[in-house]
């Protein structure tokens, strides 16, 4: 590129050429590259170039920002070559070239360093009129019977056949290519006159339509399944590959994609695939249960990450923080390559603690337990030396579900469960579905503000046929064995006592019929309502323990939803005010004679744990891939330090000491690990 003025082309509009004055750059270029289906990574690179082209130049240059197709091109090859990046002083280069540390959530754990291959599904289609309207039909019922078969083979295959979770969501997936109801719709379209694969599309763009109005994370799941699988349809339609072949991937892939379907990621070679990078997708979502299944570290909801990387670009997945560094610098990909061998030294410690018990230096015992939803969870158990589960969460059966599970499927669960556990205790935490878990196959009612609206425990009482036939199954799942049930969301006495009394019909019409009944019965409630916080001695004369939700007691005490980031970080966990209340629950319930245990973030943070243990708790239910350094942690600490140097600090005047502080500095003296 020569920056002489009298030699410098001109990148004003050339009207000649009867390319529309003011046509944007990025259209343009898309345009004469052929991308049009990635705008917003083209306007970003159009725009980066134009920014360098004009560090570049002498001033008395001016760049308009809209060109003709021509120079478009030129751009294009330019872009491609990498010659604009060799005009950029030190520093300057395009973002494309820069290392970016991004953070997102966390979907499954491990750590995966790799280069990225984008995950393209989307299918251009260039034929849309149809000349024989019968042939298309028989294109189409030829492609459905095809796709039908490879989705029997996937589902068939030995990383699915065992079972668990992850062959519900796809058997779930593979009932979608039998629904009628969406193979009506794609024949109705076929009929008015278009091809199959034209067919196909206007049905996916109906889905993409109801997509963008989705509000619940469970039905956008629903959604992204019929996308996912209307792709599938028109490559099967077009001849098309689903995925990269073998000798196409990299040996170390890692896959970035705006989202994908469950049967998308076993379309990749396993022994390739590293890890996966998600713009979309929540830890509930079905291609993260089928990652986890698979041991795949996978991070979730990073924005417009396809539009960030190139194919290529070496990347960094840290599915156990969430972070992803792309293109990183040498310094960074060697300290996570020492951190993968430190990750594999630790563990190997952390295994050599699993059968040890939790007991601190002032003999103290810590009950460590962990959270679990899914029946691919049950192995952490074993492999961390847990004292049992903390919290089930029992709505996640339905949510990966297609219909509701009928009483039957869920004494089976709930049974495989307890036999998993063995004598270990199993704590199940009744459906928490509502708000923003709705259920497509259960009526739902719009409202303003769904996380403190008609949910969980409000909708059990309200629906008791739904909560009793929940109950029946864990009472019968529990035959001959101890059972412990806790309800969620409650937040007055009167609320714990109608759905105790529901507990106590159900075992009335068991008893009635012959049934086998549990050994014990132990009822709890979930502590994350603060109003509770008011009602805690006439609580406690009624229940048989107390397990504190921490992430929703914080977000309820202090007006603030976890889910918005522009908020979620604004309050302080380890502040006075949680401590605190977390303090008196603790106090009163030992008082009382019952025990409690506290589920949810804080309880996974060695930190939060430390906090907890100095409070008087003696039982944390957490993520199973935190077991290990909070156990680390505790064994080296001795609680009464702990008390003396801390529990002082709850007393001060708010804002005159930070107490995060000061258990840092603590655990630091004491040479606790965090």
């Amino acid at each position: 590129m020569v920056t002489d003025p009298d030699r410098v082309p001109s990148y004003t509009h050339d009207r000649s050429t009867g390319t529309p004055s003011g046509q944007p750059l990025a259209v343009v270029f898309a345009r004469s590259t052929g991308q049009e289906h990635r705008p917003v990574r083209l306007q970003q690179v159009v725009a980066e170039a134009l920014q360098l082209m004009r560090a570049s130049l002498p001033a008395s240059v001016a760049l308009e920002s809209s060109i003709d197709s021509g120079t478009a091109m030129v751009l294009a090859e330019m872009i491609a070559s990498g010659e604009l990046s060799s005009l950029a002083r030190p520093g300057a280069e395009p973002a494309a070239r820069h290392t970016m540390h991004v953070q997102g959530t966390p979907l499954s754990d491990g750590i995966a360093l790799g280069h990225v291959v984008l995950h393209e599904p989307r299918v251009v289609i260039t034929n849309v009129i149809a000349d024989d309207v019968p042939r298309e039909l028989k294109r189409l019922d030829a492609a459905i019977a095809t796709l039908r078969a490879d989705l029997d083979r996937m589902v068939e295959h030995r990383d699915v056949a065992d079972g668990g979770e992850h062959r519900d969501v796809l058997e779930a997936y593979r009932m979608f290519s039998y629904d009628q109801g969406w193979m009506h719709k794609i024949t109705e379209a076929v009929t008015t006159g278009l091809t199959a694969e034209a067919g196909v599309e206007r049905v996916q763009s109906d889905t993409r339509a109801r997509m963008l109005r989705a509000s619940d994370p469970y039905l956008r799941d629903r959604l992204h399944d019929l996308d996912d699988l209307a792709n599938r349809l028109m490559r099967v339609l077009m001849g098309q590959d689903h995925a990269p072949g073998r000798e196409q991937l990299p040996d170390n892939a890692i896959v970035v994609a705006r989202s994908m379907g469950p049967a998308a990621l076993l379309d990749y070679d396993r022994k390739k695939l590293r890890g996966l990078i998600l713009e979309e997708g929540g830890p509930t979502s079905h291609v993260s249960i089928v990652a986890r299944a698979l041991g795949i570290p996978t991070v979730g909801e990073i924005e417009n990450a396809t539009g960030l990387v190139e194919p290529g670009d070496a990347v960094i997945v840290d599915g156990s923080t969430g972070h992803v560094h792309m293109r990183p610098p040498q310094d960074i990909e060697a300290a996570y390559g020492e951190r993968v061998k430190l990750r594999a030294r630790r563990q190997a410690q952390y295994r050599a603690l699993r059968e040890r018990p939790c007991v601190t230096k002032d003999g103290e015992q810590i009950a460590l337990m962990i959270n679990a939803g899914l029946t691919i969870d049950l192995a952490h158990i074993a492999e961390t030396g847990a004292a049992g589960i903390g919290l089930f969460r029992t709505e996640l059966q339905f949510m990966v579900a297609p219909t509701l599970p009928r009483t039957g499927e869920q004494m089976t669960l709930y049974r495989t469960v307890l036999d998993a556990a063995g004598k270990k205790p199993v704590t199940f935490r009744t459906l928490d579905i509502g708000g923003d878990k709705v259920l497509p196959y259960l009526r739902n009612f719009e409202e303003e503000n769904p996380a403190l609206g008609w949910r969980a425990i409000r909708l059990g009482l309200d629906r008791p046929g739904l909560l009793r036939s929940q109950v029946r199954a864990l009472l019968r799942a529990a035959g001959g064995r101890e059972l412990r049930v806790m309800f969620p969301m409650i937040a007055t006495v009167e609320e714990f006592d109608k759905a105790k009394a529901l507990v106590e019909v159900e075992l009335t019409h068991l008893r009635r019929h012959g049934h086998l009944l549990p050994e014990r019965v132990q009822i709890g409630t979930m502590l994350e309502v603060p109003s509770l916080l008011f009602q805690l001695d006439d609580l406690l004369e009624r229940v048989d323990f107390l397990s504190v939700g921490s992430n929703d007691l914080m977000q309820f005490l202090y007006a603030a939803d976890r889910g918005n980031v522009r908020v979620s970080a604004r309050f302080d966990p380890l502040s006075a005010p949680v401590l605190r209340a977390l303090k008196e629950i603790a106090d009163k319930a030992s008082k009382h004679g019952k025990p409690v245990a506290l589920c949810g973030e804080l309880a996974s943070q060695p930190i939060g744990a430390l906090a907890l243990a100095i409070l008087g708790y003696r039982a944390l239910s957490l993520s199973p891939s935190a077991v290990g350094p909070v156990k680390a942690m505790l064994l080296e600490l001795d609680c009464k330090k702990g008390e003396a140097a801390i529990l002082p600090c709850l007393e001060q005047p708010i804002g005159s000491v930070s107490i995060r502080h000061k258990l840092e500095g603590f655990a630091a003296a004491e040479g606790l690990q965090l």
